[in-house]
């Protein structure tokens, strides 16, 4: 990803991710009252936590990541208290995209574990 270093907004709840790139940027600015211009990311899930879509403005156009996974869900957090969104670090951000592999494959060490006696 391009955005090592930028802070990272992740948008709590489900998203309607039909949505293109001028209407998420709309949602930034109407819904979270924040500049998609910034060096910032904006981080958004559909309601069955299968697709996660990043919305990151580069120097003269935005960038739309998206990702679909194929088995598991994301582990979206549906609200931070009263706020929309919530901060995380750009590590945060990658270990949330990458944690379904990581509980694929603790499933799969602990299903090739041997059993102790």
């Amino acid at each position: 990803m391009l955005g090592d270093g930028k802070k990272v907004y992740l948008a709590c709840g489900a998203t309607d991710l039909r949505k293109n790139i001028d209407a998420l940027s709309a949602l930034v600015k109407e819904n979270f009252k924040l500049d998609p211009h910034g060096n910032t990311m904006f981080v958004f899930c559909n309601r069955s936590r299968d697709i996660i879509k990043i919305l990151e403005w580069d120097e003269d156009g935005f960038w739309l990541h998206m990702k679909k996974i194929e088995h598991g869900r994301f582990n979206w957090p549906d609200t931070a208290g009263d706020a929309k969104t919530m901060d995380l670090t750009y590590r945060e951000l990658e270990i949330l995209i990458s944690s379904t592999r990581l509980r694929s494959k603790l499933k799969r060490r602990n299903a090739l574990k041997p059993d102790v006696a």
